[in-house]
């Protein structure tokens, strides 16, 4: 992989985070989707992951709770896989911060009424 290469791949990544941070979860996902499909990188499921993470939150806000559901567990188990800090993310508070938005979709009977702060901070 070039220099040039990698610029491109850590500008998207953080492209990604931002449209994540601004809680434009669809387009965030189309961005890490790019990074995961065009590059073959060697933390390709920890994008994956995050790529699961922000649909589970555009399933929610589409009122798909089952969705939901399955695309944050699918995440939670590929971020299990890491450990520490990864790209700057600590995995430790993302896995009890999706452990709580989990206990959350079980206790929802209406879409409408998810708790949008227990969305996981990425840092």
């Amino acid at each position: 992989m070039n220099k040039e290469e990698k610029v491109k791949i850590e500008r998207l990544f953080n492209k990604g985070l931002r449209e994540y941070e601004l809680m434009d979860y669809f387009e965030a996902h189309e961005i890490w989707e790019e990074l995961w499909s065009d590059y073959y990188l060697e933390d390709r499921k920890f994008i994956q992951a995050l790529i699961q993470l922000s649909v589970s939150f555009v399933h929610i806000g589409n009122g798909n709770l089952i969705g939901a559901k399955n695309l944050l567990k699918k995440s939670k188990n590929k971020f299990l896989e890491f450990s520490g800090t990864h790209r700057g993310i600590n995995i430790k508070k993302l896995i009890k911060q999706i452990e709580r938005v989990a206990l959350d979709y079980e206790n929802l009977e209406n879409t409408d009424n998810f708790e949008w702060d227990l969305v996981p901070r990425l840092d």
